[in-house]
């Protein structure tokens, strides 16, 4: 059950329905006992303002309700709230609701858990002017343009709430919380491909003795092309057959068509996962493109 059904429920024929506080997490955020769900979280200002176990209170109070079916994130959460401030966790919600709208999705459960959890030690860097460098973010730009546009909303939205500066590094962390709530990817899966494609673009730098420009559309295509690989090696999705088109471009693009190969050597042996050969054609011809000079 995800966080959108609970607003169905919330707003359809439920809305004055009863539910029992099993815990007071702090003023904004309460667990409560629910017939169908069994535990959900409750949302809202002031909602767990001077209430305690047992209280009865009706669902739409919430501003937003979620699950935590799992256990050791339920665990995290609860463990979380009492070293955050409470605006935080009620401008959460603001946040939470906003990138589910710009996303036009539900969101997976863990970002309530994992982006609060980054949020608030980010706001404390900043306030102790530490920075983190992102060695991914013109990757993480690339690959996922919509969350990293709406992670920069979000970082304008604190700026504008809480007068802190973040660091452009941080888009591209928040960009991946985002991208890891709508694909239900784990963050650790996520940075582990960047790594790889990271790792690929530098191999063709020092193959092809080149610096790409980075800013280029034949860069953004090619790390678009590798992400979109990696994730038909996972779906064992085939792109083709193409043994004449495959022969033309090994005589006519030789080293580009040696570098895809070796390029695909390296995805097998990092993901432990046979490459589909046909990825060399399409490989070959970016390649071509990025390090053509007219």
């Amino acid at each position: 059950m995800t966080e959108n059904a609970f607003n169905v429920i919330k707003w359809g024929t439920h809305m004055e329905q009863q539910l029992k506080i099993k815990k007071v997490l702090n003023n904004n955020v309460v667990i409560a006992a629910h017939p169908t769900y069994e535990e959900v979280v409750l949302i809202g200002k002031g909602i767990g303002f001077n209430r305690k176990h047992g209280d009865e209170i009706s669902f739409d109070k919430a501003d937003k309700t979620f699950l935590l079916s799992n256990e050791q994130e339920k665990e995290q959460y609860v463990s979380l709230l009492p070293y955050i401030d409470e605006n935080l966790i009620d401008f959460m919600n603001d946040i939470l609701l906003h990138i589910e709208a710009r996303m036009g999705q539900e969101l997976n459960q863990h970002i309530h858990v994992a982006l609060t959890d980054h949020l608030a030690f980010a706001i404390k860097r900043a306030k102790q002017d530490l920075q983190f460098s992102n060695p991914f973010l013109l990757e993480i730009e690339s690959l996922y343009p919509k969350e990293y546009q709406i992670a920069m909303e979000v970082v304008t939205m604190i700026y504008d709430k809480m007068a802190i500066q973040f660091p452009e590094g941080e888009v591209g962390f928040i960009a991946l919380h985002i991208h890891s709530a709508v694909t239900d990817k784990t963050l650790r899966e996520i940075n582990k491909h960047n790594y790889l494609i990271t790792h690929l673009v530098r191999l063709v730098e020092e193959t092809m003795d080149i610096t790409i420009d980075k800013n280029s559309v034949d860069y953004h295509r090619l790390v678009q092309h590798l992400h979109r690989a990696i994730d038909r090696v996972y779906q064992n999705e085939h792109v083709g057959d193409e043994i004449r088109l495959a022969n033309m471009l090994k005589e006519e693009y030789p080293v580009c068509y040696n570098l895809a190969w070796k390029l695909i050597k390296v995805m097998q042996k990092q993901l432990n996962k046979p490459v589909d050969e046909s990825e060399a054609i399409y490989l070959t011809i970016h390649l071509q493109r990025l390090t053509h000079k007219p």
